[in-house]
């Protein structure tokens, strides 16, 4: 009986052994004959009962060749009573009642490129293969590996399904294009942002940025960062808020450089208050928060997470946030010792001289002079560029004509002609009566005054 089991296993190896000499013979004409093919994604969902609403989802947006590709592909597959919710939460009788593009869009949105398995997902954004972003840019999808995983909040049920061009992770609901609250709600590390941004009942910002009309660039302070703000100057938390909200423009972080924009944040007057970005190295804005996760993609806008608050600036704020100032800020600092300058300029609210309309000349200005003048000679000439008690805007000047200025906290008042020449906004006459002085930017707006930035420095008459 062995011997009979024996002959039997022998007569097996060597016909196994024939056929591998056969088919990797160069000179015979057999062809090798494969394993059972793994299916491929289509295949994986046709196969699989409870997805048979995302196979018929695929046929009508044409897409099932797109998931037959070479890929490598990782598909996120809501199940059929994901896709009844779906329905049901959009006000949709049936899948035929989708219109076609935003079907497609919303499938692609379950598409990421590469095969990645669930241990692979760490908790932070991937770029999905929908279109639907703001500008036509890659909606993000958050992952969240805390708890399993999850994708934008739908958890994945049933993880690692092999095919032959990537994998397939069913999830328990349909993956929604996101808004920019869409994408607050789902960060647990944004929870006090979206805390701060709906307390009380307060719908202002909700409303606000689920607008799909609008376009919005969104600094969105983490958990830390609200943790560690104590609103120093007690301003109203909602106008802080709004300083982290650009409308009307998505600024990837390719599109940013040293700049400033203009935030949803107000003065008293109405005033849009403008934030600083600055680009050297990374990306910080006012000179205090810095950028740890760029380019969140909304439907609706670009969102910044960043690490710390970002407060109503003052004046002093944006003479040290921008490096082309910091000779002013060496000027009215250390050069100037006997005048707390930064006490000064830092008033808001009635409780100094503010609002303040300072002209700041840059570091090239500075650098034109002769030399910088001593401690005595130099206090005159920074309160030259400051008059208090004014918010004075560029609209607020006399158009084609000249604008004699209230007085500045040196005595003297001087002279702003529109329009400038030279390439200036505006040309300035000083209180010694030097021109040729151009004013380069207007209207960067502070929660206590406004500055305009000149390329010379303003000379007082101290001879009066």
């Amino acid at each position: 009986m062995k011997s009979t089991f024996k002959l039997k296993r022998l007569a097996s190896v060597l016909i196994l052994a024939l056929l591998f000499v056969a088919c990797n013979d160069d000179d015979n004409d057999y062809t090798a004959i494969d394993p059972i093919a793994t299916p491929d994604i289509a295949e994986r969902a046709i196969e699989t009962a409870d997805l048979s609403t995302l196979v018929a989802a695929l046929q009508r947006a044409d897409l099932v060749a797109t998931v037959k590709g070479d890929g490598p592909f990782t598909v996120f597959a809501p199940t059929n009573a994901a896709f009844t919710t779906f329905l049901t939460d959009n006000g949709f009788s049936s899948l035929e009642v989708v219109p076609v593009d935003v079907l497609t869009q919303v499938l692609l949105n379950h598409v990421v490129a590469g095969e990645n398995l669930a241990n692979s997902l760490s908790t932070g954004y991937i770029n999905s293969s929908s279109t639907a972003g703001v500008d036509g840019k890659a909606l993000s999808l958050f992952v969240d590996t805390s708890d399993g995983v999850k994708i934008n909040g739908a958890t994945v049920t049933s993880a690692d399904i092999p095919a032959s061009n990537g994998v397939v992770h069913i999830v328990d609901q349909v993956i929604g294009l996101p808004n920019i609250v869409d994408h607050a709600i789902n960060n647990p590390a944004l929870s006090e942002l979206v805390g701060a941004l709906t307390a009380g009942g307060n719908t202002t910002f909700t409303d606000l940025l689920t607008r799909a009309d609008e376009k919005f660039t969104v600094f969105a302070p983490v958990n830390d960062g609200f943790a560690a703000f104590t609103n120093a100057n007690d301003n109203d938390i909602n106008n802080v808020l709004s300083n982290h909200v650009v409308v009307g423009g998505s600024l990837a972080a390719a599109d940013l450089s040293n700049s400033y924009a203009n935030t949803a944040a107000m003065n008293d007057d109405g005033d849009a208050l403008s934030i600083y970005i600055n680009t050297d190295d990374g990306v910080k804005f006012n000179g205090v928060s810095t950028v740890a996760i760029a380019d969140i993609v909304a439907t609706n806008g670009i969102i910044h997470a960043v690490d710390v608050v970002i407060d109503l600036p003052t004046v002093v704020t944006f003479a040290a946030a921008n490096p082309n100032f910091s000779t002013l800020v060496e000027a009215l600092t250390t050069l100037t010792p006997s005048v707390d300058f930064v006490s000064v300029l830092s008033s808001q609210g009635g409780a100094g001289s503010d609002p303040f309309t300072v002209f700041a000349p840059t570091n090239d200005a500075f650098a034109a002079l002769a030399a910088i003048p001593d401690e005595a000679g130099l206090i005159p000439v920074l309160q030259h560029h400051v008059i208090a008690g004014a918010n004075v805007r560029s609209g607020d000047l006399t158009a084609d004509g000249t604008t004699i200025t209230p007085a500045t906290l040196e005595g003297d008042t001087f002279s702003i002609i529109l329009p400038g020449t030279d390439g200036n906004i505006a040309n300035v006459v000083d209180g010694s009566n030097n021109d040729g002085i151009g004013i380069d930017a207007v209207d960067v707006q502070a929660i206590n005054g406004v500055i305009h930035v000149l390329d010379k420095v303003m000379i007082p008459n101290t001879e009066n």
